[in-house]
């Protein structure tokens, strides 16, 4: 939920930081500000009449216990009472027409972030070269067709487009890449492992910013209204919903392995080659509760972990900053990690790495005390895919090829591959 506080207080600033994001938010904006104005100026008429009640009950009393009369002040006490039972029930309709709207309006970007739509995403920093391949190098669907590795046509026929199978040593990757991953992320950078649910409920979808607005993105259980979940993020993070943490318990990170699930509707046809954009595709993501004044740091930090599983396979990457109007309707500041696919000659993302601040956990009352007894506040959420797998899969196929069709694993994959080249079938 957005800090409304803040909206209210700052109608014009926060209005133009919203605006940075999306020049089409204004209606909404008024509409909420006006909900709200109308929320507050039926709850000062409400409590007024409550108070002018607990005085008429007290003055009832007063006179029975001197015996006066109090018809008259009686009847009147029965009128109110109707009529501040018509004002709670028109406070809690506003309050959930509030809410429904509230809902809809994305995070405030953080003041730090370029300001415009995709053009204005910025390059932070790049690691490593891209290969100079002296031959014509082949697009992973080629290469994962000749190594063995998957078989898109049979997943199609299994689930439809989007949903590839993988086989032999094209399994076995998978399992690789996530004990590789997880191993590096518990052991070396301090993250709890977790193995959530695949499914949730909407709570926990509204909780992380994916419900109400996105609904038609997800893949749902209906008979049960159930969510394939679109990332760990939404369990992981949704674990301290309606939770009090203590200071100490701060900065924490969960780290888990999931299938993801993605209808993307409104994406069909666009880069549907190979494993560029599919609906089922496998992650490790990585999730963190910072307080306020350190979440920039933690994000830094979280980003680095991602960026670690890159260099450890030594796949070429730029760190790039999302501007406003680019980053996702929950993030105040994003950075994405590109990977350099020399097979299909382009940049692809392969990692997101988002400063939530205070979005998600005023959505899922997420909060902790920042000294023993005092009053709550809300926590910040970070997560980063540490890293997703398709477009990994697609750099380490296309970047270490040979031109015999062979392709080289990289050494930290070994030991859990069991091959140190991938050679084509026979």
């Amino acid at each position: 939920m957005i800090d409304l506080k803040r909206l209210r207080q700052d109608p014009d600033g926060s209005r133009a930081s919203l605006l940075r994001r999306d020049p089409a938010l204004g209606p909404t904006i008024d509409a909420v500000l006006e909900l709200d104005r109308q929320w507050r100026e039926l709850l000062v008429q409400a409590e007024t009449l409550k108070a002018e009640r607990n005085a008429a009950t007290q003055e009832v009393a007063r006179r029975k216990r001197a015996k006066e009369p109090a018809d008259e002040l009686m009847s009147r006490l029965k009128a109110s009472g109707e009529e501040v039972k018509a004002l709670d029930g028109r406070l809690r309709e506003l309050e959930g027409s509030l809410d429904q709207r509230a809902l809809m309006l994305p995070n405030f970007p953080s003041e730090l972030a370029p300001v415009g739509d995709a053009s204005a995403n910025r390059v932070v920093r790049t690691w490593g070269e891209p290969p100079r391949l002296e031959f014509e190098p082949k697009p992973h669907w080629e290469l994962g067709q000749t190594l063995g590795l998957f078989d898109l046509p049979t997943g199609a026929k299994l689930a439809g487009s989007g949903f590839p199978l993988f086989r032999g040593l094209g399994a076995r990757l998978i399992r690789s890449l996530s004990g590789f991953m997880l191993d590096l992320h518990t052991r070396e950078h301090g993250y709890i492992e977790i193995a959530p649910p695949y499914l949730v409920n909407r709570a926990s979808l509204t909780g992380t910013g994916q419900l109400p607005k996105f609904e038609d993105d997800l893949y749902v259980a209906t008979a049960d209204d159930l969510f394939l979940i679109p990332t760990a993020e939404v369990p992981v993070t949704n674990i301290h919903r309606d939770e009090i943490l203590e200071a100490a318990d701060l900065p924490r990170g969960y780290v888990a392995w999931t299938p993801c699930f993605r209808r993307e509707a409104g994406a069909h046809g666009k880069d549907t080659r190979g494993l560029i954009r599919v609906h089922q595709f496998d992650k490790v993501e990585l999730v963190r509760f910072a307080r306020p004044d350190d979440s920039a740091a933690q994000h830094e930090l979280m980003t680095g972990h991602a960026e670690t599983v890159l260099q450890r396979l030594g796949i070429p990457y730029r760190v790039v900053e999302l501007a406003t109007g680019d980053a996702s309707f929950a993030s105040a500041r994003t950075y994405d990690l590109e990977v350099w696919a020399a097979g299909v000659g382009a940049w692809l993302e392969a990692s997101s790495s988002s400063n939530f601040t205070d979005f998600q956990a005023r959505r899922a009352n997420i909060r902790f005390r920042p000294e023993p007894r005092a009053k709550p506040e809300f926590v910040h959420t970070l997560n980063a895919s540490g890293v997703a797998f398709p477009r990994t899969i697609i750099a380490l196929l296309e970047n270490n090829q040979a031109a015999d069709g062979s392709v080289r694993v990289p050494e930290p994959l070994r030991p859990y591959l069991g091959v140190d080249r991938l050679t084509p079938r026979a």
